[in-house]
């Protein structure tokens, strides 16, 4: 018998109050990686969450991509363009050194800042433009939020199968 979930996942859960439903998809993607990730990780040790599967990136790699990524994504959505520390700090998300806890707090207050920006736009800035990256590529408002959901969904999705492969690699065979 499957186990069913006591909630159905964030975006069958309804309309969030005083949210455009246009803006809404990005919330949703954050609260699904909040989800999963707190029961995927449960109970993985300091080195299974920083173990490299098979040479695949870890499980704290993967989550401290989504903060940091959610946070210079999210830059670029106000209309910046990256500081130097962001940059510098791009080049060391796959570091070990932080524990479970401190990597999933890490993801929340990533996620607290950007919904906080995200709730705040109108739907007329939706196709605003906005520049990406040093070689400023366009985009829009839009086209950051749809990114930045797919970008954390991919990366939760990553982390889960690592976590799924540290265990597994773990567990004796018989």
């Amino acid at each position: 018998m499957t186990e069913v979930k006591a909630l159905p996942e964030p975006w069958l859960r309804g309309p969030l109050p005083g949210v455009n439903p246009l803006i809404a998809p990005a919330l949703y993607a954050f609260q699904q990686a909040r989800e999963d990730l707190a029961e995927y990780t449960e109970g993985l040790t300091f080195e299974q969450i920083w173990g490299r599967p098979y040479g695949l990136g870890s499980v704290g790699f993967h989550i401290r991509h989504i903060a940091g990524s959610s946070r210079r994504l999210v830059t670029y959505l106000e209309g910046g363009q990256l500081s130097e520390s962001q940059i510098a700090e791009l080049q060391t998300e796959h570091v070990s050194g932080a524990t479970r806890g401190e990597l999933l707090a890490l993801m929340d207050g990533a996620f607290q800042h950007a919904e906080a920006v995200i709730r705040a736009l109108t739907p007329e800035q939706l196709s605003e433009s906005r520049e990406v990256g040093r070689k400023r590529l366009p985009s829009t408002a839009m086209g950051l939020l749809v990114h930045i959901a797919e970008h954390t969904q991919r990366h939760t999705g990553q982390a889960i199968s690592a976590a799924k492969l540290v265990r597994a690699m773990e567990t004796p065979r018989v």
